[in-house]
Protein backbone atom coordinates (compact mmCIF):
# COMPACT_ATOMS: atom_id res chain seq x y z
CA UNK A 1 0.00 0.00 0.00
CA UNK A 2 1.28 3.62 -0.91
CA UNK A 3 2.11 5.79 1.78
CA UNK A 4 -0.67 8.03 0.23
CA UNK A 5 -3.80 5.69 0.37
CA UNK A 6 -2.96 4.51 4.11
CA UNK A 7 -2.53 7.83 5.40
CA UNK A 8 -5.71 8.35 4.52
CA UNK A 9 -7.30 5.51 6.28
CA UNK A 10 -8.38 4.82 9.78
CA UNK A 11 -8.72 1.45 11.86
CA UNK A 12 -10.20 0.88 15.07
CA UNK A 13 -8.91 -1.93 17.44
CA UNK A 14 -10.82 -3.45 19.98
CA UNK A 15 -9.52 -5.87 22.16
CA UNK A 16 -9.84 -6.32 26.02
CA UNK A 17 -5.97 -7.39 25.89
CA UNK A 18 -3.80 -3.79 26.17
CA UNK A 19 -0.66 -6.00 25.06
CA UNK A 20 -2.71 -7.07 21.65
CA UNK A 21 -3.83 -3.48 21.43
CA UNK A 22 -0.08 -2.25 21.73
CA UNK A 23 1.22 -4.67 19.25
CA UNK A 24 -1.30 -4.47 16.40
CA UNK A 25 -1.45 -0.67 17.32
CA UNK A 26 2.52 -0.69 16.69
CA UNK A 27 2.54 -2.23 13.53
CA UNK A 28 -0.41 -0.73 11.97
CA UNK A 29 0.95 3.03 12.75
CA UNK A 30 4.37 2.08 11.36
CA UNK A 31 2.41 1.71 7.81
CA UNK A 32 1.61 4.86 8.26
CA UNK A 33 -2.88 4.36 9.42
CA UNK A 34 -4.52 6.15 11.58
CA UNK A 35 -5.53 4.38 14.24
CA UNK A 36 -7.83 4.19 17.24
CA UNK A 37 -8.68 1.76 20.04
CA UNK A 38 -11.55 0.48 22.64
CA UNK A 39 -11.10 -1.97 25.51
CA UNK A 40 -14.67 -3.40 24.30
CA UNK A 41 -17.45 -4.11 22.73
CA UNK A 42 -20.06 -1.29 24.28
CA UNK A 43 -16.50 1.28 24.15
CA UNK A 44 -16.11 0.41 20.35
CA UNK A 45 -19.79 0.77 19.30
CA UNK A 46 -19.49 4.33 20.85
CA UNK A 47 -16.46 5.45 18.85
CA UNK A 48 -17.82 4.16 15.76
CA UNK A 49 -21.16 6.38 15.90
CA UNK A 50 -18.60 8.93 17.33
CA UNK A 51 -16.29 8.85 14.24
CA UNK A 52 -16.88 6.33 11.57
CA UNK A 53 -13.88 4.54 10.56
CA UNK A 54 -12.10 2.77 7.55
CA UNK A 55 -11.76 -0.87 8.94
CA UNK A 56 -12.65 -2.48 12.48
CA UNK A 57 -10.44 -5.05 13.65
CA UNK A 58 -12.24 -7.20 16.20
CA UNK A 59 -11.33 -9.69 18.91
CA UNK A 60 -13.81 -12.09 19.47
CA UNK A 61 -13.58 -13.13 22.79
CA UNK A 62 -14.27 -10.46 25.06
CA UNK A 63 -16.62 -9.99 28.70
CA UNK A 64 -19.69 -8.16 28.77
CA UNK A 65 -20.42 -7.91 24.60
CA UNK A 66 -18.00 -10.23 22.22
CA UNK A 67 -17.51 -9.78 18.78
CA UNK A 68 -20.63 -11.86 17.80
CA UNK A 69 -22.85 -9.18 19.23
CA UNK A 70 -20.42 -6.16 18.01
CA UNK A 71 -20.80 -7.16 14.77
CA UNK A 72 -24.28 -8.11 15.01
CA UNK A 73 -24.86 -4.55 16.15
CA UNK A 74 -22.32 -3.06 13.25
CA UNK A 75 -24.38 -4.74 10.42
CA UNK A 76 -27.38 -4.18 11.69
CA UNK A 77 -28.77 -1.60 14.43
CA UNK A 78 -26.04 1.31 13.85
CA UNK A 79 -27.06 2.33 9.98
CA UNK A 80 -23.95 3.58 9.22
CA UNK A 81 -23.63 5.83 6.14
CA UNK A 82 -20.87 3.75 4.80
CA UNK A 83 -20.07 0.06 4.90
CA UNK A 84 -16.80 -0.83 7.32
CA UNK A 85 -15.35 -4.39 6.86
CA UNK A 86 -14.64 -6.49 9.95
CA UNK A 87 -11.61 -8.21 10.72
CA UNK A 88 -12.09 -10.63 13.48
CA UNK A 89 -9.12 -11.76 15.52
CA UNK A 90 -9.50 -15.09 16.80
CA UNK A 91 -7.72 -17.69 19.14
CA UNK A 92 -5.99 -20.29 17.39
CA UNK A 93 -8.07 -23.17 18.54
CA UNK A 94 -11.76 -20.83 18.45
CA UNK A 95 -14.74 -22.41 17.07
CA UNK A 96 -17.68 -20.78 15.27
CA UNK A 97 -15.35 -18.34 13.20
CA UNK A 98 -18.15 -18.97 9.95
CA UNK A 99 -20.83 -17.94 13.19
CA UNK A 100 -18.86 -14.89 12.77
CA UNK A 101 -18.61 -14.43 9.20
CA UNK A 102 -22.22 -15.59 8.83
CA UNK A 103 -23.22 -12.32 10.91
CA UNK A 104 -21.42 -9.87 8.52
CA UNK A 105 -17.83 -9.98 9.16
CA UNK A 106 -15.38 -9.86 5.73
CA UNK A 107 -12.67 -12.04 6.84
CA UNK A 108 -10.65 -13.44 10.40
CA UNK A 109 -7.16 -14.11 11.14
CA UNK A 110 -5.60 -16.42 14.11
CA UNK A 111 -3.51 -15.69 16.95
CA UNK A 112 -0.88 -15.17 17.53
CA UNK A 113 -0.61 -12.57 14.90
CA UNK A 114 1.77 -12.47 12.39
CA UNK A 115 3.02 -9.06 10.55
CA UNK A 116 3.41 -10.31 7.05
CA UNK A 117 -0.50 -11.88 7.35
CA UNK A 118 -1.99 -9.05 9.16
CA UNK A 119 -0.89 -6.71 6.74
CA UNK A 120 -2.29 -8.43 3.68
CA UNK A 121 -5.72 -9.33 4.72
CA UNK A 122 -5.95 -5.11 6.11
CA UNK A 123 -4.68 -4.10 2.74
CA UNK A 124 -7.22 -6.40 1.01
CA UNK A 125 -10.42 -5.30 2.99
CA UNK A 126 -8.89 -1.67 2.68
CA UNK A 127 -9.51 -2.39 -0.97
CA UNK A 128 -13.02 -3.87 -0.56
CA UNK A 129 -14.10 -0.99 1.31
CA UNK A 130 -12.36 1.61 -1.38
CA UNK A 131 -14.08 -0.37 -4.10
CA UNK A 132 -18.00 -0.34 -2.00
CA UNK A 133 -17.03 3.66 -1.63
CA UNK A 134 -16.28 4.92 -5.01
CA UNK A 135 -19.13 2.42 -5.84
CA UNK A 136 -21.72 4.16 -3.46
CA UNK A 137 -20.27 7.33 -4.88
CA UNK A 138 -20.76 6.51 -8.58
CA UNK A 139 -24.81 6.03 -7.39
CA UNK A 140 -24.72 8.77 -6.09
CA UNK A 141 -23.58 10.42 -8.65
CA UNK A 142 -25.80 9.01 -10.86
CA UNK A 143 -28.60 9.47 -9.58
CA UNK A 144 -28.00 13.23 -8.81
CA UNK A 145 -27.66 13.00 -12.80
CA UNK A 146 -30.87 11.74 -13.17
CA UNK A 147 -33.04 13.72 -11.08
CA UNK A 148 -31.31 16.56 -12.43
CA UNK A 149 -31.83 15.42 -15.99
CA UNK A 150 -35.15 14.15 -15.57
CA UNK A 151 -36.28 17.74 -13.61
CA UNK A 152 -34.81 19.38 -16.90
CA UNK A 153 -36.70 17.08 -18.75
CA UNK A 154 -40.19 17.53 -16.74
CA UNK A 155 -40.29 21.22 -16.90
CA UNK A 156 -40.87 21.62 -20.78
CA UNK A 157 -43.33 18.74 -20.62
CA UNK A 158 -45.20 19.90 -18.15
CA UNK A 159 -45.38 23.98 -19.58
CA UNK A 160 -46.12 22.05 -22.75
CA UNK A 161 -49.04 20.15 -20.97
CA UNK A 162 -50.46 23.52 -19.95
CA UNK A 163 -50.62 24.75 -22.96
CA UNK A 164 -52.15 22.17 -24.62
CA UNK A 165 -54.94 22.17 -22.33
CA UNK A 166 -55.38 25.87 -23.16
CA UNK A 167 -55.91 25.13 -26.60
CA UNK A 168 -58.58 21.63 -25.79
CA UNK A 169 -60.48 24.32 -23.14
CA UNK A 170 -60.65 26.62 -26.13
CA UNK A 171 -58.56 29.59 -24.48
CA UNK A 172 -56.96 30.33 -27.27
CA UNK A 173 -59.79 30.76 -29.60
CA UNK A 174 -62.16 28.25 -31.20
CA UNK A 175 -60.53 25.10 -33.49
CA UNK A 176 -61.19 22.67 -36.05
CA UNK A 177 -61.80 19.26 -35.18
CA UNK A 178 -58.68 18.39 -37.26
CA UNK A 179 -56.55 20.43 -35.23
CA UNK A 180 -58.29 19.16 -31.95
CA UNK A 181 -57.56 15.72 -32.97
CA UNK A 182 -53.66 16.75 -33.36
CA UNK A 183 -53.67 18.32 -29.85
CA UNK A 184 -55.03 15.64 -28.57
CA UNK A 185 -52.51 13.22 -29.91
CA UNK A 186 -49.86 15.46 -28.65
CA UNK A 187 -51.38 15.88 -25.15
CA UNK A 188 -51.26 11.74 -25.00
CA UNK A 189 -47.93 11.45 -26.19
CA UNK A 190 -46.76 14.16 -23.88
CA UNK A 191 -48.25 12.57 -20.99
CA UNK A 192 -46.51 9.36 -22.03
CA UNK A 193 -43.28 11.30 -22.07
CA UNK A 194 -43.94 12.46 -18.88
CA UNK A 195 -45.07 8.96 -17.44
CA UNK A 196 -41.66 7.72 -18.86
CA UNK A 197 -39.17 10.27 -17.38
CA UNK A 198 -41.16 9.44 -13.84
CA UNK A 199 -40.46 6.19 -13.79
CA UNK A 200 -36.37 6.64 -14.66
CA UNK A 201 -36.35 8.73 -11.91
CA UNK A 202 -38.04 6.03 -9.86
CA UNK A 203 -35.98 3.49 -10.88
CA UNK A 204 -32.63 4.57 -10.31
CA UNK A 205 -34.07 6.03 -6.82
CA UNK A 206 -34.53 2.19 -6.29
CA UNK A 207 -31.50 0.52 -7.23
CA UNK A 208 -29.44 3.62 -5.58
CA UNK A 209 -30.88 2.34 -2.17
CA UNK A 210 -32.32 5.72 -1.56
CA UNK A 211 -36.22 4.93 -1.88
CA UNK A 212 -37.44 5.35 1.54
CA UNK A 213 -41.30 3.78 1.67
CA UNK A 214 -43.61 5.07 4.23
CA UNK A 215 -45.58 2.09 5.44
CA UNK A 216 -49.01 2.53 6.78
CA UNK A 217 -52.35 0.67 6.39
CA UNK A 218 -53.98 1.09 2.98
CA UNK A 219 -57.16 -0.26 1.95
CA UNK A 220 -56.35 -1.64 -1.41
CA UNK A 221 -60.19 -1.59 -2.58
CA UNK A 222 -60.07 2.65 -2.35
CA UNK A 223 -56.55 2.60 -3.79
CA UNK A 224 -57.51 0.23 -6.98
CA UNK A 225 -61.44 2.52 -7.08
CA UNK A 226 -59.11 5.50 -7.65
CA UNK A 227 -56.88 3.94 -10.12
CA UNK A 228 -59.08 2.50 -11.92
CA UNK A 229 -61.67 5.79 -12.31
CA UNK A 230 -58.59 7.45 -13.53
CA UNK A 231 -57.77 5.21 -16.21
CA UNK A 232 -61.49 4.62 -17.46
CA UNK A 233 -61.11 7.13 -19.88
CA UNK A 234 -57.81 5.13 -21.69
CA UNK A 235 -60.38 1.91 -21.63
CA UNK A 236 -63.25 4.38 -22.86
CA UNK A 237 -60.99 5.08 -25.75
CA UNK A 238 -60.19 1.83 -26.96
CA UNK A 239 -64.15 0.67 -26.25
CA UNK A 240 -62.19 -1.73 -23.62
CA UNK A 241 -64.45 -3.08 -20.65
CA UNK A 242 -62.66 -2.10 -17.24
CA UNK A 243 -63.70 -4.18 -14.18
CA UNK A 244 -63.15 -3.71 -10.79
CA UNK A 245 -64.29 -7.31 -9.11
CA UNK A 246 -63.59 -7.35 -4.58
CA UNK A 247 -65.64 -7.57 -1.68
CA UNK A 248 -66.73 -4.66 0.34
CA UNK A 249 -65.20 -6.22 3.71
CA UNK A 250 -62.64 -3.56 4.68
CA UNK A 251 -60.86 -5.76 6.99
CA UNK A 252 -59.74 -7.94 4.36
CA UNK A 253 -58.82 -5.58 1.55
CA UNK A 254 -56.17 -4.06 3.87
CA UNK A 255 -52.77 -4.52 3.90
CA UNK A 256 -49.35 -2.46 5.13
CA UNK A 257 -47.65 -0.68 2.97
CA UNK A 258 -46.39 2.64 0.98
CA UNK A 259 -49.71 4.13 -0.49
CA UNK A 260 -48.16 6.24 -3.43
CA UNK A 261 -45.79 3.49 -4.29
CA UNK A 262 -48.74 1.07 -4.36
CA UNK A 263 -50.34 3.78 -6.50
CA UNK A 264 -48.23 3.82 -9.12
CA UNK A 265 -47.91 -0.35 -9.37
CA UNK A 266 -51.19 -0.65 -9.94
CA UNK A 267 -51.65 2.09 -12.12
CA UNK A 268 -48.43 0.97 -14.40
CA UNK A 269 -49.96 -2.76 -14.41
CA UNK A 270 -53.67 -1.79 -15.14
CA UNK A 271 -52.39 1.44 -17.54
CA UNK A 272 -50.12 -1.57 -19.23
CA UNK A 273 -53.10 -3.91 -19.32
CA UNK A 274 -55.50 -1.09 -21.31
CA UNK A 275 -52.45 -0.19 -23.71
CA UNK A 276 -51.77 -3.48 -24.92
CA UNK A 277 -55.49 -5.04 -25.08
CA UNK A 278 -57.28 -3.75 -28.53
CA UNK A 279 -60.49 -5.34 -27.81
CA UNK A 280 -62.44 -7.40 -24.83
CA UNK A 281 -62.04 -6.43 -21.48
CA UNK A 282 -59.17 -5.46 -18.65
CA UNK A 283 -60.14 -6.86 -15.14
CA UNK A 284 -58.90 -6.59 -11.50
CA UNK A 285 -59.89 -8.99 -9.02
CA UNK A 286 -58.56 -9.69 -5.43
CA UNK A 287 -58.51 -12.30 -2.92
CA UNK A 288 -57.55 -12.69 0.49
CA UNK A 289 -55.74 -15.70 0.95
CA UNK A 290 -54.86 -17.53 4.17
CA UNK A 291 -52.59 -20.21 1.87
CA UNK A 292 -49.83 -19.61 -0.73
CA UNK A 293 -49.25 -22.55 -2.95
CA UNK A 294 -45.87 -24.19 -3.14
CA UNK A 295 -45.04 -22.03 -5.95
CA UNK A 296 -45.50 -18.56 -4.86
CA UNK A 297 -44.25 -19.73 -0.80
CA UNK A 298 -41.02 -20.78 -3.03
CA UNK A 299 -40.51 -17.47 -3.81
CA UNK A 300 -40.93 -15.74 -0.46
CA UNK A 301 -39.46 -15.60 3.17
CA UNK A 302 -39.72 -18.10 5.64
CA UNK A 303 -41.32 -15.57 7.85
CA UNK A 304 -44.11 -15.35 5.45
CA UNK A 305 -45.57 -18.70 6.48
CA UNK A 306 -47.42 -17.56 9.02
CA UNK A 307 -48.38 -14.43 7.14
CA UNK A 308 -51.71 -14.13 5.18
CA UNK A 309 -51.69 -12.48 2.24
CA UNK A 310 -53.90 -10.38 -0.52
CA UNK A 311 -54.21 -11.52 -4.42
CA UNK A 312 -54.52 -9.00 -7.20
CA UNK A 313 -54.90 -10.56 -10.37
CA UNK A 314 -55.09 -7.79 -13.59
CA UNK A 315 -56.52 -10.08 -16.28
CA UNK A 316 -56.74 -8.87 -20.14
CA UNK A 317 -57.92 -10.29 -23.32
CA UNK A 318 -54.48 -8.86 -25.12
CA UNK A 319 -52.80 -10.80 -27.41
CA UNK A 320 -50.48 -12.36 -24.83
CA UNK A 321 -46.67 -12.73 -24.17
CA UNK A 322 -44.84 -15.64 -25.40
CA UNK A 323 -42.85 -18.04 -23.38
CA UNK A 324 -39.60 -16.80 -24.05
CA UNK A 325 -40.22 -13.15 -23.43
CA UNK A 326 -42.13 -14.55 -19.92
CA UNK A 327 -39.06 -15.45 -17.75
CA UNK A 328 -37.39 -12.09 -18.57
CA UNK A 329 -40.17 -9.90 -18.37
CA UNK A 330 -39.80 -8.24 -15.21
CA UNK A 331 -35.88 -7.22 -15.87
CA UNK A 332 -34.33 -4.00 -16.61
CA UNK A 333 -34.69 -2.93 -20.12
CA UNK A 334 -36.60 -5.89 -21.63
CA UNK A 335 -38.87 -4.90 -23.84
CA UNK A 336 -41.56 -6.97 -25.43
CA UNK A 337 -42.38 -7.58 -28.96
CA UNK A 338 -45.60 -6.07 -29.56
CA UNK A 339 -45.50 -2.82 -31.20
CA UNK A 340 -46.45 -0.80 -28.34
CA UNK A 341 -43.66 -2.04 -26.07
CA UNK A 342 -42.31 0.92 -24.10
CA UNK A 343 -38.86 1.66 -22.74
CA UNK A 344 -38.54 -1.81 -20.43
CA UNK A 345 -38.96 -0.17 -17.18
CA UNK A 346 -42.10 -0.34 -16.35
CA UNK A 347 -42.47 -3.93 -15.21
CA UNK A 348 -39.02 -3.68 -13.63
CA UNK A 349 -40.13 -0.95 -11.64
CA UNK A 350 -43.68 -2.57 -10.74
CA UNK A 351 -41.04 -5.70 -9.45
CA UNK A 352 -39.07 -3.51 -7.49
CA UNK A 353 -42.23 -1.86 -5.40
CA UNK A 354 -43.69 -5.35 -5.05
CA UNK A 355 -40.35 -6.32 -3.49
CA UNK A 356 -40.58 -3.74 -1.26
CA UNK A 357 -43.73 -4.41 -0.13
CA UNK A 358 -41.99 -8.05 0.77
CA UNK A 359 -44.30 -9.39 -1.81
CA UNK A 360 -43.99 -11.31 -4.99
CA UNK A 361 -45.33 -10.43 -9.00
CA UNK A 362 -46.23 -13.29 -11.47
CA UNK A 363 -47.10 -13.27 -14.91
CA UNK A 364 -49.68 -16.09 -16.47
CA UNK A 365 -49.97 -15.77 -20.52
CA UNK A 366 -50.85 -17.87 -23.54
CA UNK A 367 -50.35 -16.11 -27.28
CA UNK A 368 -53.73 -15.76 -28.46
CA UNK A 369 -55.64 -15.57 -24.91
CA UNK A 370 -54.41 -12.85 -22.85
CA UNK A 371 -52.15 -12.50 -19.68
CA UNK A 372 -52.69 -12.23 -16.00
CA UNK A 373 -50.20 -10.15 -13.56
CA UNK A 374 -50.51 -11.23 -10.42
CA UNK A 375 -49.28 -9.51 -7.65
CA UNK A 376 -49.31 -10.90 -3.80
CA UNK A 377 -48.56 -8.49 -0.63
CA UNK A 378 -48.71 -9.23 3.01
CA UNK A 379 -51.23 -7.84 4.96
CA UNK A 380 -48.88 -7.23 7.86
CA UNK A 381 -45.14 -5.96 7.26
CA UNK A 382 -42.82 -8.89 7.79
CA UNK A 383 -39.28 -8.61 10.04
CA UNK A 384 -36.64 -8.80 7.94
Amino acid sequence: MTSQSSHSDKILVVDDSPDNVFLIKTILEEEGYTISTAENGISALAELKASPCDLVLLDLMMPDMDGYEVTKHIRGDMKLPQYIPILLITAHDAPNVAHGLDLGADDFIRKPVTVDELLARVRSLLRLKHSMDERDEIARQREDFVSRLTHDLRTPLVAADRMLMLFQQGALGELSSQIQEVIAIMARSNINLLSMVNTLLEVYRFEAGRKTLAFQPVNLGQLLEEVTGELAPLAQDKALSLNLDFTEDSSTNTVMGDRLELHRLFTNLIGNAIKFTDSGSVTVHFTFQHQLDKSSQSQLSEKSNSVEYISIEIADTGPGIRPEEQATIFERFRQGSHKSSGSGLGLYLARRIVEAHQGIILLNSELGKGSVFIVLLPTTKLEK
